[in-house]
C-alpha cells in the first residue's frame, strides 16, 4: 500500500488538512494521539520512561505526566531526542500493523517528526507563517509566546521541513485547502496502483 506522510511545525494545521483527506475516505493515522495511548499501554514504553525521568512520568493511576515530562524536555534537547528514541520506534512499529489493516488507495500518516527514512512512500509538508502558527497556537492551547517558541526551537525549521516534501499545501488563508488537497489526492491516487 502507499504510505504516505503528512508533516510541518506546529500550528500549520496538519490535522486540519488530514481532515480534507479524511473526508476524501482516506484513512489517517495520528501518530501524535497514538504515541499517547501507546505512552501509557506499552509496558516497554512506560519502562523506558520511568528510568529516563522517574515515577513522577507517571500518577498513581497510570497516566502519563505530560506537563511534568514537558517541563523536563522542552529546555533539555538531549533529554528530548532520548524521549523521542523511547516513542518513536514503537509508534511506527503501530502505524505498519495499522497500514496492513486498511482498505483504501493510500494511508496518511500525520506525525509532526518525520523524515526520509520513516518508511513512507511520499511526504506532504504542511506550510504557514510563523506569525499564523504562533497565533493559532494562543488560541488553540492558551500557551504563551515564549513557551510556543521554545516548541517551535526544538522542531525542524521551514525549510528543513520543506526539503522533505513531495508535496506542499499552504495553510496561510490565501488559498482553498480543500482545493490544494484535491489536487495532491489525484496524484496520490494515480500512484497507489504502482505499490500494491
Amino acid at each position: 500500500m502507499l504510505k504516505v506522510g503528512i508533516t510541518g511545525g506546529i500550528g500549520t494545521g496538519k490535522s486540519t488538512v488530514a481532515r480534507v483527506f479524511s473526508v476524501l475516505g482516506i484513512p489517517v493515522y495520528e501518530a501524535d494521539e497514538r504515541a499517547k495511548v501507546l505512552m501509557e499501554e506499552d509496558t516497554e514504553i512506560v519502562r523506558s520512561i520511568r528510568a529516563l525521568f522517574g515515577n513522577e512520568a507517571y500518577f498513581t493511576d497510570g497516566k502519563y505526566n505530560r506537563a511534568y515530562v514537558a517541563g523536563k524536555v522542552f529546555g533539555n534537547p538531549e533529554l528530548l531526542l532520548k524521549l523521542n528514541a523511547t516513542v518513536h520506534p514503537a509508534v511506527g512499529r503501530d502505524f505498519e500493523r495499522w497500514a496492513h489493516r486498511q482498505h483504501a488507495p493510500y494511508v496518511l500518516k500525520e506525525a509532526a517528526i518525520m523524515s526520509r527514512s520513516s518508511g513512507l512512500d511520499r511526504i506532504i509538508v504542511v506550510s504557514s507563517s510563523l506569525s499564523l502558527r504562533i497565533e493559532r497556537i494562543k488560541t488553540r492551547d492558551g500557551r504563551s509566546e515564549e513557551q510556543i517558541e521554545n516548541i517551535i526551537r526544538n522542531q525542524k525549521t521551514e525549510e528543513e521541513f520543506l526539503t522533505l516534501a513531495d508535496f506542499v499545501i499552504s495553510n496561510n488563508e490565501e488559498e482553498f485547502i480543500t482545493t490544494q488537497v484535491l489536487k495532491v489526492d489525484a496524484e496520490l491516487r494515480l500512484l497507489a496502483p504502482a505499490f500494491r
